[in-house]
C-alpha cells in the first residue's frame, strides 16, 4: 500500500507541474511563444476586432503596405501559425504567399491584447497593364475557418513573373502591437 501512496503523490506532483508549466508568468505582454503540446482554442474573427491601415503605393512599381492589427476581445486564444490573405478581383481570387523569412509562431492573444501583421504588395499597371484588379483583401485566422473582407482602394496589384497568377505581395508573421 505504502508503494501505491508513493506512486500516486508521484503523479500528483507531476500533475501539478504540468499545470504550472502552462502558466503564462503573468508578463505584461499578453502575448507568448506557445510550445509544442499545449492547447488552445484558435481565434476565430467573430471574437476580435480587426483594422487595416494602409501606407498605399503611389504608382506603378512602387511597393505598398496594409498593417492589420488583430485585438483579442474575449477569452484568451491561440494563433497558431500565419495569418492568410485572399485578394479578390471579380470573379478572381489569389492567395497571398507568405514571407519566406516569416517564422510560425504559436501565440496566445489574452484578452484585451493585439497583435499585427503587415501585408506588402508591388502596385500593378492599370488599364489593361500586368495587374491584378483588386477590389476586396480577404483576410483568414490560422486554425479558424471563418474570414473578414476588407474593400481594396489602393490600386491593382502586380502579378509576379511566370504567368502563373501569383500576386507580387507577401504576408507577414504575427508582431506584438503597441509597446
Amino acid at each position: 500500500m505504502r508503494a501505491s501512496a508513493s506512486t500516486a503523490a508521484a503523479f500528483a506532483f507531476a500533475a501539478a507541474l504540468a499545470l504550472t508549466a502552462c502558466d503564462d508568468g503573468g508578463g505584461d505582454s499578453g502575448t507568448e511563444d506557445r510550445e509544442t503540446g499545449r492547447s488552445g482554442a484558435a481565434c476565430r474573427l467573430d471574437g476580435v476586432a480587426v483594422d487595416a491601415v494602409a501606407s498605399a503605393a503611389p504608382a506603378a512599381g512602387d511597393t505598398g503596405t496594409v498593417s492589420f492589427t488583430v485585438t483579442n476581445r474575449g477569452a484568451a486564444c491561440a494563433l497558431d501559425g500565419l495569418p492568410g490573405v485572399t485578394l479578390v478581383a471579380g470573379g478572381t481570387s489569389v492567395k497571398v504567399p507568405a514571407d519566406a523569412a516569416a517564422p510560425e509562431r504559436k501565440l496566445t492573444l489574452a484578452e484585451g491584447t493585439a497583435v499585427s501583421f503587415t501585408l506588402t504588395y508591388v502596385r500593378g499597371e492599370a488599364d489593361g497593364g500586368r495587374g491584378l484588379a483588386v477590389t476586396t483583401a480577404r483576410v483568414a485566422l490560422p486554425g479558424a475557418a471563418d474570414t473578414r473582407d476588407f474593400p481594396w482602394s489602393y490600386g491593382d496589384v502586380s502579378l509576379k513573373d511566370g504567368g502563373d497568377g501569383v500576386p507580387d505581395a507577401t504576408v507577414g508573421p504575427f508582431q506584438q502591437a503597441g509597446d
